[in-house]
């Protein structure tokens, strides 16, 4: 029986990057030939966005996390400030819009890459161009998770790979079939990745290898870039999906909203009912009487209104 084996190892040398680099060439330099058919890339989002401008003004943090965020899911007030929990326009909930001041220079803050998977698209393609060899591509970001305490890298980008494992339908080695087992593989490999990188070390891409069977084969047409798959949108759960959407007191905030719109608006129908039906009971009160004071001058029917003489 073969031995499954994992290894992961940071890549060394990549140093300061600057708005404008080329981050294949910066990586084809530092890995040496090290890289091998299969192998995947786990790649910072904090460099690429250096190196894509996506740096700002420490001053600004506040204004660029509105100007990232679609969607406000909650709040919290505490000693520093404010922390907003939100959705930002790559559909990612995360503090501050992964808005982040950490690894960056003094008075600086950095936004997330506008397209984090055409990010990871153009770099693989570059680096099998550059290497002639078969990688895949995750650029990672670290989140914190509902309901755990610490934080994780996950991946915010991918190409090579499927983001994926659908594992629905399969049988276990019970024998039972499963039925909502997907398993975020690209999400692992960040996670994994990370062990090797750190926060503090300087080293902002490592190697996953071992996971060959996970890498696509390039597709030639687009220079080994797009493999077909959603890349990391696929794992963002979408709204009908998505059983908390809010934090606590903004769900019972909205939930009250809607049912105070809801009582306004049930409320003025039933006023609306109640108003109608006593207009017609008032009407029908009235032309009833009406009827009454128009007829009550004339002759009952059958009888004379003349007095008879006597003879």
């Amino acid at each position: 029986m073969s031995r499954r084996v994992l290894s992961v190892f940071a890549v060394e040398g990549i140093g300061e990057i600057t708005a404008g680099d080329d981050l294949a060439t910066v990586i084809h330099e530092a890995v040496r030939g090290e890289l091998r058919d299969g192998d995947i890339l786990a790649v910072t989002s904090k460099i690429v966005s250096k190196a894509e401008g996506r740096v700002r003004r420490a001053a600004d943090r506040e204004e660029a996390i509105t100007a990232e965020t679609v969607r406000v899911v909650a709040t919290r007030a505490h000693a520093n400030g404010v922390t907003r929990i939100v959705e930002n326009r790559l559909g990612i909930v995360s503090a501050a819009a992964g808005v982040d001041a950490s690894n960056t220079p003094e008075g600086t803050v950095l936004l997330l890459p506008v397209d984090p998977d055409g990010s990871a698209h153009r770099l693989r393609a570059e680096l099998h161009r550059r290497c002639s060899v078969n990688v895949a591509v995750v650029i990672t970001d670290t989140l914190g998770r509902p309901w755990r305490n610490g934080q994780t890298d996950v991946a915010i980008g991918v190409s090579g790979l499927a983001p994926l494992a659908d594992l629905r339908g399969s049988v276990d080695s019970a024998g039972r079939r499963l039925s909502a087992t997907v398993t975020a593989v690209a999400d692992e490999i960040a996670g994994a990745a990370d062990l090797v990188k750190g926060k503090t070390s300087g080293c902002p891409v490592a190697v996953v290898r071992g996971l060959a069977n996970l890498v696509s084969v390039p597709n030639n047409d687009d220079g080994g870039a797009r493999l077909g798959h959603a890349g990391a949108a696929a794992l963002i759960r979408s709204a009908e999906q998505d059983m908390f959407r809010l934090g606590t007191a903004e769900a019972m905030a909205a939930g009250r909203e809607e049912g105070l719109e809801t009582g306004r608006r049930e409320g003025l129908e039933a006023g609306r009912r109640e108003g109608l039906e006593a207009g017609r009971r008032q009407g029908y009160r009235q032309g009833y009487e009406a009827g009454l004071k128009a007829t009550s001058g004339l002759p009952v029917s059958g009888c004379s209104s003349t007095t008879a003489s006597t003879p």
